[in-house]
């Protein structure tokens, strides 16, 4: 199943639609835009996307891609210990 990332319309001010044409490159993500994610104050202060429905966000642009890929890492890592765990018991 493809990790969802999901990307408010309302962000894109902040230049998130360039983070999001870059995920939609690869085939291995799901790559989503709305309309409103429901998180105002967030989207207001700062470029941000839901990942998995976390929200991962940057003080600049720049540095969301990054912090999108690293989150994603760390939930798929966390996944695999935690079924680790369950086979284990």
């Amino acid at each position: 199943m493809k990790p969802m990332i999901e990307f408010c319309a309302s962000n894109m001010h902040h230049g998130t639609f360039r983070v999001m044409e870059k995920l939609e490159e690869n085939p291995e993500f799901e790559v989503d835009e709305y309309g409103c994610l429901g998180n105002c104050g967030e989207c207001y202060l700062s470029p941000y996307a839901l990942v998995e429905g976390e929200i991962v966000a940057a003080e600049k642009v720049e540095e969301l891609y990054d912090r999108i890929l690293a989150a994603l890492k760390r939930q798929k890592d966390d996944q695999e210990a935690l079924d680790k765990l369950l086979d284990d018991m």
